[in-house]
């Protein structure tokens, strides 16, 4: 009788961590069972995303940028995408855009640049899917790297908080 209850228990708690993913399932990295992802780069001008193990590319990815994307992030509201190095340093399975992974950014030496001009970095800067309310674009976040949700699922198993993310020009 013990043994029975045990194993009906085990169903039952194998069934609820299963639905507790929502809509988008079960999306964590320990799903992930590929070689570790090093290191994050994103060429802005090519509109490509690399994931890194050591210097070989695990996968590439087109990418949507900020809706001004030449230079640097500047200050709030600019529209463009943060250059430098960063870290992933959080996550979202309940985004608005699908899911997303947080980029560090501003980082010191961004706050004081901003603050020189008289004003605020920004931030809420993020590695993310496509939007139900808007269509598939080429440079239209508010900064952040936008990808095709398909792609999203892959990134967001595959990279893990704390890995480095170089953005270049």
């Amino acid at each position: 009788m013990l043994g029975r209850r045990a194993l009906i228990l085990t169903g039952m708690a194998a069934m609820v961590s299963a639905c507790s993913g929502g809509s988008k399932g079960n999306i964590s990295t320990s799903s992930y069972r590929g070689p570790q992802v090093t290191r994050v780069i994103v060429a802005k001008q090519r509109r490509m995303m690399f994931l890194m193990n050591g210097d070989r590319v695990l996968k590439k990815y087109k990418i949507g940028l900020g809706f001004a994307p030449s230079g640097p992030k500047r200050v709030e509201g600019d529209g463009r995408t943060p250059e430098g190095r960063y870290t992933i340093d959080r996550r979202n399975p309940d985004s608005s855009f699908y899911l997303s992974l947080g980029i560090s950014y501003p980082n010191q030496w961004d706050v004081e640049r901003a603050v020189a001009l008289g004003q605020k970095p920004g931030g809420d800067i993020f590695i993310h899917g496509q939007s139900t309310k808007r269509p598939d674009g080429r440079d239209w976040t508010a900064g952040c790297i936008a990808v095709k949700n398909r792609h999203m699922r892959q990134i967001y198993r595959m990279v893990r908080d704390g890995t480095v993310i170089d953005i270049y020009p």
